[in-house]
């Protein structure tokens, strides 16, 4: 597609002015990151706020909180598959002085409120979400219902807008204001085939059948640091163990079939990852349920201090669009503080990202286990230096 013309409007005073935001986690105050963008202020500012009384307004997809903030007062139902932006807009509404109650939280998994009176949409990366999303959608607005999709310019291509026009109605754009694009869209609901959001796929070698829901990475087949990871896990240990960023729980569970003498929960940020490894565990390891724990949280937030044996993680280096390893550094810190003198943190990563540095400076020590041309897989011991 090519780029429009810079929109020749004029924003007026931004109804973020005056909110005190914030990005979890924070990146520090040096940082050019902020919690909100220029689709936000587009979007507020074309949303017709004198019909949102007539019935309930949605939220998809509010990274940091910038929308519900500035909408608290409409009582809007934020849904997400995020437990970081979820955590991230609870800070800003009490940052802000914002009542709690009056935002309600949902994740992409759980139904939408019938008859909105709008529905606000910041366009996620997965293509496979908002296609889930928009069929969610398909079954509660109405031809009255305000859509209106925000994002920056560069997000919004023609497959954006063919799965609008495909599953709501009739969809057009506007034209870019600060490198950021509004898609507008009326209900129609062609006819389209019947939606399944679960993807399923054999995993090579075993028995097992996988299962992924739409925002759960490499949804179609076993990508190619978890092949690599799967032949370095711990085997025939005992103790609390976390698959750490589980996706769909694929190395969470080998653990399990690994190490029976071993109690393993599954973490992740994303609430269709961890419903996916509970899936799986249900569908392959039935037996192993009871060693099983599943937890959409942050790193290890809320886990005691030397409390697991073994933490597995393939970690992130990008939050959203943005690329960056502060997740993962904090995944890193979390296992040094949650691992009991002994324990191990075991990793995949792209040989490029520099942990095998980040884990020696933390733990004083850090072993290559495997390597090759793309990833390297490291075991750091913690030995209770320092303490």
């Amino acid at each position: 597609m090519t780029e429009p013309q810079e929109a020749k409007l004029s924003i007026g005073e931004s109804q973020l002015a005056g909110l005190s935001l914030s990005r979890f986690p924070d990146p520090g105050r040096d940082s050019p990151l902020r919690a909100w963008e220029a689709a936000d202020e587009f979007l507020l500012n074309e949303l017709d706020y004198s019909r949102l009384n007539s019935g309930p307004l949605i939220i998809l997809n509010d990274a940091f909180g910038a929308l519900a903030c500035a909408l608290a007062e409409y009582h809007p139902v934020c849904n997400s598959d995020s437990f970081i932006s979820q955590y991230a807009t609870q800070s800003n509404l009490a940052r802000n002085g914002i009542n709690g109650d009056n935002v309600t939280f949902t994740d992409s998994l759980t139904p939408l409120p019938a008859g909105p009176s709008a529905v606000l949409i910041k366009v996620p990366k997965t293509l496979a979400l908002l296609e889930h999303q928009l069929h969610a959608l398909r079954q509660v607005v109405t031809s009255e219902t305000q859509i209106i999709a925000a994002a920056k310019s560069r997000d919004v291509h023609t497959s954006t807008l063919r799965l609008f026009e495909q599953i709501l109605g009739p969809t057009r754009t506007s034209l870019a204001w600060k490198k950021a694009r509004l898609i507008f869209c009326r209900a129609e609901r062609p006819d389209v085939a019947a939606f399944n959001p679960l993807a399923s796929w054999p995993l090579e070698g075993t028995s097992y059948e996988i299962h992924n829901y739409p925002n759960v990475f490499s949804r179609t087949s076993l990508d190619i640091g978890a092949r690599f990871f799967s032949d370095y896990l711990p085997s025939n240990a005992p103790g609390n163990m976390v698959d750490l960023g589980c996706g769909n729980g694929v190395l969470g569970l080998r653990l399990l079939a690994q190490n029976p003498q071993a109690h393993v929960t599954f973490r992740d940020e994303s609430f269709m990852a961890v419903a996916s490894s509970r899936l799986n565990v249900e569908k392959n390891l039935p037996q192993a349920l009871s060693r099983s724990r599943f937890e959409a949280q942050h790193a290890l937030m809320g886990i005691a201090d030397g409390s697991l044996s073994a933490v597995i993680c393939n970690p992130p280096f990008h939050q959203q669009q943005v690329i960056t390893d502060d997740i993962a550094w904090q995944m890193f810190l979390d296992a040094r503080r949650c691992l009991s003198q002994g324990g191990e943190l075991r990793i995949v990563g792209n040989r490029h990202l520099g942990y095998h540095q980040k884990l020696k400076r933390l733990f004083g020590h850090c072993e290559l286990l495997a390597s090759n041309n793309k990833f390297v897989v490291l075991r750091a011991v913690k030995s209770g230096r320092g303490e």
